[in-house]
C-alpha cells in the first residue's frame, strides 16, 4: 500500500454509518474521515473528533480535498447524491442496493465511466465468514455437482415500525420493502456464485398485520440442475438454519450469522484480534463422500473480513484495479429484483436474459 491517503466523506450517520463505515473507514490507514453530514443529532463528534461535521451534502460535493463519498442515505436517495458526488468529480461508494431501477443504475455507470471516476456498492456480506466458507467448499468440489442452494435472512419484528422509509411512507413506496433491504444482500452472494439465472420465480408477501410494504419473500433462481432459493421475513421467530447446500455427493448445513456486525456494534474494530472468527457452536455440519471416504463432521468457518471491501476500494482508486464490488455487478442485483417483482404480480416464473 502507499503513503496516499483518500479524503473521505460520509453522507449520513445513520445506522450503516455509525456501524459500518465510520469505524471501517477510521481503521483503514489509507483513508482519512475528513467529513460526515448530520444534521440533527451530534453523535459523530464524540466518535471522530478529527472529522468536520456538517449538515449539508452540498458541503461534501465542495469540498475540493474530498475525493470518495460514501452514499449511505436512505435507497430513494442514492441516485440523486451518487450522480451529485460524480457531477462533483468524486468517487463513489452507494450502499446497497445501489439503486432503485436498473435504468438509474445504467445512467450513473454511464456518468462514472465519462468522469473517470470509481463507483462501487457496499455489498458486505460477501465478507461473511459463512459465504467465503461456502465458496471455498463450492470451489473444491465436496459436495459434487451442485444441485440445491438455500439461503435464508430472517428476523423476528412483528410490529410496523412507523414512519420509517424501510417500511414505506405509504403503499409502493419506491425501495422500501424486504426484497430492496435484505434481499439485495442474498441475491448478490447467488450470483457472485453461480452467475446469471434462466428464469426467476417470485413469491412477495405483506405478512404483518399493518403493514404497507412487502415483508416476506420467497425466490426462486433456476440454473437448469441447480435451483436456488433465497428467503427472508420478519415473521421468524424459531430461526433455522441460515443455508442449506445439497449436492449429488453430499450436503452442508450452517445455522447462526456472521459475528462482525455485533462486534462493530459494541465498538471492536477489524484491526483487534479474532476479528471475524465464529463461535465452535455455530460452525456448520459438512456431510458428503470425499475420495472414496464417507465424512460428517463440523467445518470451521473461515474468519469474516469487512476490511477487505475498503482494502480493494484503496487499490482501485490508487492504483486502477476494479473495485470490490463493481457497478455492473451491483445492477443486476437490481434486475433481479424487477424480474421478481414482476414475477410476483404476474403468479409465473419470468425469463432472465443477460
Amino acid at each position: 500500500m502507499s503513503d496516499r491517503i483518500i479524503q473521505t466523506g460520509l453522507a449520513s450517520f445513520g445506522m450503516s454509518g455509525m456501524v459500518y463505515h465510520g469505524p471501517l473507514l477510521a481503521a483503514h490507514t489509507g483513508f482519512h474521515l475528513r467529513k460526515i453530514v448530520e444534521r440533527t443529532s451530534h453523535r459523530a463528534r464524540g466518535s471522530y473528533p478529527d472529522a468536520e461535521i456538517v449538515n449539508r451534502y452540498e458541503a461534501l460535493l465542495e469540498d475540493p480535498a474530498l475525493e470518495l463519498i460514501i452514499v449511505n442515505t436512505p435507497d430513494p436517495l442514492h441516485f440523486a447524491m451518487a450522480e451529485q458526488a460524480l457531477k462533483a468529480g468524486k468517487h463513489v461508494v452507494v450502499e446497497k442496493p445501489f439503486t432503485l431501477t436498473s435504468e438509474e443504475a445504467n445512467a450513473l455507470i454511464a456518468l462514472a465511466r465519462t468522469q473517470g471516476k470509481v463507483l462501487s456498492v457496499f455489498q458486505s456480506r460477501r465478507w461473511h465468514g459463512d459465504f467465503l466458507t461456502i465458496q471455498r467448499i463450492i470451489d473444491n468440489g465436496w459436495l459434487g455437482q451442485l444441485v440445491e442452494y438455500e439461503a435464508h435472512y430472517t428476523r423476528f419484528r412483528n410490529y410496523i415500525v412507523p414512519r420509517t422509509w424501510k417500511e414505506g411512507w405509504q403503499e409502493n413506496t419506491p425501495g422500501s420493502g424486504i426484497l430492496y433491504n435484505l434481499g439485495s444482500h442474498l441475491i448478490d452472494q447467488a450470483l457472485v456464485l453461480f452467475g446469471l439465472p434462466q428464469y426467476v420465480t417470485a413469491d412477495i408477501r405483506i405478512q404483518r398485520p399493518g403493514g404497507k410494504v412487502p415483508d416476506a419473500y420467497e425466490l426462486i433462481l433456476d440454473y437448469g440442475t441447480l435451483k436456488v432459493t433465497l428467503k427472508s421475513s420478519y415473521l421468524v421467530r424459531e430461526t433455522g438454519p441460515s443455508f442449506v447446500l445439497h449436492g449429488t455427493e453430499g450436503s452442508f448445513v450452517k445455522y447462526g450469522s456472521d459475528p462482525q456486525e455485533e462486534a462493530l456494534k459494541n465498538g471492536h474494530l477489524p484491526s483487534q484480534g479474532s476479528w471475524g472468527l465464529e463461535p465452535e457452536s455455530d460452525w456448520g455440519i459438512l456431510n458428503t463422500q470425499l475420495n472414496g471416504l464417507h465424512v460428517r463432521g463440523k467445518v470451521e468457518t473461515l474468519a469474516g473480513n469487512y476490511s477487505a471491501y475498503y482494502d480493494q476500494l484503496y487499490q482501485a482508486i490508487v492504483h486502477g484495479s476494479a473495485p470490490p464490488v463493481t457497478a455492473q455487478e451491483a445492477t443486476t442485483v437490481i434486475r433481479v429484483i424487477e424480474a421478481a417483482r414482476e414475477s410476483s404480480q404476474i403468479k409465473q416464473s419470468v425469463s432472465f436474459r443477460a
